[in-house]
């Protein structure tokens, strides 16, 4: 969402367009309710220049590879502390909002409590372009954000959310579903031609990754000078239905750190990339956010990378038995099973 997405990025929609918080996570193409994304119209800031890219990459993942382990999880007994203790909830989706295909229960009553109480999120069950923040815009964003030169091109591993939003962003493009088809005939001496004009590749979750995509992405990454190497996000796994996991984004991206022998620049959760935006769009303390994911590794590193509270749900891919795992460094503030708990704790407490 920012992960899966970003988002891609989906929510569900408040009745009051104004209202700023946003969900991060990526949108299930089985759901119809949450399909017609729009891209955004987004005021971008640029802080560098491409030139420096390399370095904030590396202070970027540099940031995550210096996670400070947490005192184990408390299990949410006072919702009403929690709620009370925050003025934004940042939501996951997928495994926290709906699993694969269907919506979890409980969800549209929990966040209309939460905003009875005057919390920042979205609610219902429509989508606004105004409430979604994709991984996918956040890699045009970031792009936009160093100054990424307007006669390079960036080369996608990746479906056409990412598409729509470097279009939006101004940037030209080549790769994406288009290439889906494509195939290599080998032949004695063959050699696979590529745009040296690529000054960027970025891979995102793709059910139509091939050899060709790879075997191109990898060419731009290795023999253009200063290429970068962009992951919308890492995830493991996926819910494209609620029957069982799916390989997720991460798969996608271990194809090329093979090839390339490179890390890439995340710019989807656990970066701060997409925090820092929001909070400064928005002018929203970090402090004052609850980040309530289902992924360890993702939604809840993000919130503490960004110094945020945290809330790890149990109804999507990480289980009680993971968390207290003694391998487990990463260490929310809360956990509990779902979001509609905060109904049920909430009514415990009065």
């Amino acid at each position: 969402m920012l992960s899966r997405t970003v988002v891609s990025v989906s929510a569900v929609s408040s009745s009051s367009s104004t209202s700023p918080s946003r969900f991060l996570c990526k949108v299930n193409p089985t759901i119809p309710k949450f399909l017609g994304l729009k891209g955004l119209s987004h005021n971008f800031t640029n802080r560098t220049t491409w030139d420096r890219n390399l370095n904030l990459n590396r202070r970027c993942n540099t940031r995550m590879e210096n996670f400070t382990t947490k005192a184990s999880a408390q299990p949410l007994k006072n919702a009403d502390e929690l709620i009370d203790s925050v003025e934004t909830f940042i939501f996951d989706c997928d495994g926290v909002i709906w699993k694969g295909d269907k919506l979890i229960d409980g969800v549209p009553q929990t966040l209309d409590m939460l905003r009875s109480r005057g919390k920042r999120l979205t609610l219902g069950l429509d989508v606004s372009e105004e409430e979604i923040f994709a991984s996918s815009f956040a890699a045009a964003a970031y792009l936009k954000s160093i100054d990424f030169p307007k006669d390079k091109k960036v080369y996608v591993v990746g479906e056409d959310g990412i598409l729509k939003e470097l279009e939006l962003a101004g940037f030209q493009y080549l790769g994406g579903p288009d290439d889906g088809g494509k195939k290599i005939e080998l032949k004695p001496g063959f050699l696979m031609e590529h745009d040296k004009d690529v000054g960027a590749v970025v891979v995102g979750f793709d059910r139509y990754l091939n050899y060709y995509k790879v075997q191109y992405g990898t060419l731009c990454i290795r023999e253009n000078p200063g290429c970068l190497f962009i992951a919308t996000n890492r995830d493991a796994v996926t819910h494209l239905t609620d029957a069982q996991e799916w390989a997720g984004g991460g798969s996608m991206v271990g194809a090329f750190i093979g090839s390339t022998q490179r890390e890439p620049l995340v710019v989807g959760k656990p970066s701060t990339f997409m925090m820092d935006y929001l909070a400064n769009k928005f002018g929203i303390l970090k402090s004052q956010i609850c980040m309530v994911g289902d992924r360890l590794d993702t939604d809840i590193l993000f919130g503490q990378n960004g110094g945020c509270k945290t809330l790890l749900v149990l109804s999507g891919v990480t289980s009680l038995s993971m968390l207290q795992s003694p391998s487990n460094s990463i260490q929310p503030d809360f956990y509990t099973n779902k979001i509609s708990d905060f109904l049920s704790l909430k009514a415990a407490a009065v």
